[in-house]
């Protein structure tokens, strides 16, 4: 079956299905109904439900069990043992709708906070030694629990004394530098009593914060562990969690101008929105982990395990006021982040060109920025993201320009139609992507006008984090032969779709326990039209450029519980207008032999592996002489590498389009904007690298 359409139209039956959903319940409790209505809907709609039963028990156990206490700082051995009792009746408790788990796990959590609690009081209260050369393991790896309460003070202890003397040496620095009026004349004594006052500050405004989550925020915790057994992009989110989703900070008026999102007890960077502040920064960058939260000149607020609903909270503000960020990087090193929030203008966030000429080169090439597959949702003057690529092409055309970038690095995805809508303007006629249900059905979506709007030679860009309609595009091309995919290694690998569920609407009656909340669930994979998928997989390069993380797992491939790569039929296609195919391999030679030769690409590999050596490190001294080392050891290698980025590559010009201008200078922001962007594009060693590409393509 072929059809062209939203892709909502598949959700037209089964909205009308979820409607006249009836959950017979004999509990008539808000709880029971919620596990109860989670569980049917996943069912009877997910696209690979799950058989519930001690299996399907045990996962559960186990993802909600590493959530409640993935450090392992609250419950020993013996609290382990009393759930334990529990790891394959979690199924049964499901279908009855009961929680004496979950109930049982409260009560131990508690506990475990109010044990150590006195714990923190009583370690924090006496000075730490740092001349004893002992250590501290910070594997990310599954922790065995503490065998009992003597075991789990002592980790305490180690972890308490860590974070103390972080806080000295980051002192001890300031001081010596002399920036800081309050830190002159202090003593080291001086300076550890200050940093042991202050760590225990944070983690008494921490367990203060941690006893005010209500019972819902905990429920939320455990359901979304039943669901993410599924896969990991299906969820239940409660009403207030719906609203932050769709609102969510990139979408906020005034902030900081990122995505974050929920990662174990800390707050991660999804990705950076681009012309917003932290995007301006340069310092703050996607997968950092953001510890600590301060309000202008006032202390951080640790916030490891709050709701992420709060962090949000605290990062949001008003235009000029300042927010300062604790995150800790890729490669273990802490760093604080100072932003000032500012109007998000998303109108940054569209498409966007400028003419570009290589060094050595009097050939102009165009340059097309794509930050997201963004459409028209309903808002006045709303933007589709085809049409507005269209533009760009229209005008760089104009230009004559000898071949044209289409930058998808970053771009997290968005529409399915506009990416349809935008490989129409590369191609005549034919397939896009493929469209499958659970029951089998497929559906093609299809570019039928015929025309092309641009034939001439095309590299597209990505990198690891261009994940699921980035991923349809560079596939669509790579396929029909149309364009070189270069970058990263793969792509993200997300090769499903995701519909939200209003639980109200899918059961029928008990108004007296709702709202409900929604989940949201995978529906459908997508499929290449050569009938693969990019499903963990991801759309791998033509030509693979050395990358900062090509030695760390990241993408769908990271995550417990992803669905399956799988391939079904292929349709039929044709290369049609320009085609590369016959190209690739001298292009990926030439490329090859250029990369190896230059010295930016050739220091990217050797930071990379270095960043991998210091993401295996698991064990950290608590001596300060050799604390202080590592600390310096890491500073000066990463400060040494920022300087290789951070130069204007010789005779490589980038200008924007003249009838760009009047909109570019129309004011102070918008102009201080695009010349930042400019600059960065003069210093990108990648792009330099694709203009040479697109000359050998002629």
């Amino acid at each position: 079956m072929k059809f062209r359409g939203p892709i909502f139209f598949s959700l037209i039956l089964v909205a009308l299905v979820f409607g006249a959903f009836y959950i017979p319940a004999n509990n008539a409790e808000k709880e029971a109904i919620l596990i109860k209505s989670i569980i049917a809907n996943l069912d009877r709609f997910h696209f690979q439900p799950q058989k519930v039963d001690d299996d399907f028990s045990e996962k559960v156990y186990d993802l909600y069990m590493d959530r409640i206490d993935g450090n392992r700082r609250w419950l020993t051995q013996q609290d382990v043992d009393r759930l334990g009792k529990f790891e394959m009746k979690l199924d049964d408790e499901a279908d009855a709708g009961t929680y004496e788990f979950f109930d049982m796990s409260l009560t131990l959590v508690e506990k475990g906070l109010n044990k150590t609690e006195g714990f923190f009081k009583e370690i924090l209260s006496k000075p730490f030694d740092f001349s004893i050369d002992e250590t501290i393991d910070l594997s990310d790896e599954k922790k065995p629990f503490a065998k009992n309460d003597a075991e789990l003070k002592e980790s305490w202890r180690k972890y308490l004394k860590r974070e103390t003397l972080t806080r000295v040496v980051d002192d001890l620095e300031l001081q010596k530098k002399g920036e800081d009026e309050d830190l002159k004349g202090k003593s080291f004594a001086d300076l550890e009593k200050k940093a042991r006052e202050d760590v225990l500050d944070v983690f008494e405004k921490w367990y203060t914060r941690m006893r005010k989550l209500k019972r819902a925020d905990r429920l939320s915790n455990y359901l979304n562990a039943v669901a993410n057994v599924y896969d990991p992009h299906t969820g239940y989110f409660k009403p207030r969690d719906k609203e932050n989703f769709d609102i969510r900070m990139s979408k906020t008026l005034e902030g900081i101008g990122a995505q974050l999102r929920a990662e174990e007890e800390y707050t991660r960077v999804v990705s950076i929105i681009v012309g917003g502040p932290a995007w301006k920064g340069k310092q703050l960058e996607a997968d950092d982990m953001i510890m600590a939260v301060a309000q202008g000149d006032n202390e951080p607020v640790d916030v490891s395990g709050m709701v992420i609903d709060d962090v949000v909270d605290m990062i949001r503000g008003k235009k000029g006021t300042e927010v300062r960020l604790t995150v800790k990087k890729k490669d273990g090193k802490k760093e604080v982040i100072a932003i000032e929030r500012d109007v998000v203008i998303m109108e940054e966030g569209y498409a966007k060109s400028t003419l570009l000429t290589a060094p050595q080169s009097e050939e102009k090439m165009g340059y097309i920025n794509l930050p997201s597959f963004y459409a028209d949702f309903g808002r006045n003057g709303g933007h589709s993201c085809a049409e507005d690529v269209a533009k760009e092409l229209k005008k760089l055309m104009k230009h004559n320009v000898e071949g044209i970038i289409l930058d998808l690095r970053n771009n997290g995805g968005g529409s399915l139609e506009e990416v349809v809508d935008m490989a129409g303007l590369f191609i005549e006629k034919g397939p896009i992507v493929q469209v499958k249900s659970r029951i089998g059905r497929s559906g093609v979506h299809e570019d039928e006008d015929g025309k092309v709007l641009y034939d001439g030679p095309l590299v597209v860009m990505v990198n690891e984090y261009s994940a699921s309609a980035s991923e349809i595009l560079a596939a669509a091309l790579q396929d029909y032969g149309r364009a070189v995919i270069v970058g990263s290694t793969s792509t993200y690998g997300k090769g499903t779709v995701q519909r939200f569920l209003d639980l109200d609407r899918a059961v029928m009656g008990y108004s007296d326990v709702k709202p409900l909340g929604s989940i949201k669930l995978t529906i459908q994979k997508y499929y290449r039209v050569n009938g693969g998928s990019v499903q963990l997989n991801g759309v791998k390069s033509d030509i693979v450029f050395p990358d900062l993380y090509s030695y760390f797992d990241s993408g769908e491939k990271d995550y417990e519980h992803a669905l399956d790569y799988t391939e079904i039929a292929p349709v039929q296609y044709g290369q049609n207008v320009y085609s590369v195919t016959d190209k690739l391999d001298e292009l990926r030679k030439a490329s090859g032999k250029r990369v190896d030769n230059h010295p930016a690409f050739q220091q990217v590999e050797t930071h990379a592996k270095w960043l991998k050596t210091q993401r295996d490190i698991d064990v950290y001294p608590l001596n300060i002489d050799k604390y202080t080392q590592m600390e310096q050891d890491q500073k000066e290698v990463s400060d040494a590498f920022k300087k290789v980025l951070d130069k204007k590559i010789d005779g490589m010009i980038v200008k924007n389009l003249p009838e760009d201008m009047d909109a570019l200078t129309k004011d102070e922001g918008v102009e201080a904007r695009n010349k930042d962007w400019m600059e960065g594009l003069e210093k990108d060693i990648y792009l330099n690298e694709v203009l040479s590409i697109l000359r050998d393509m002629k």
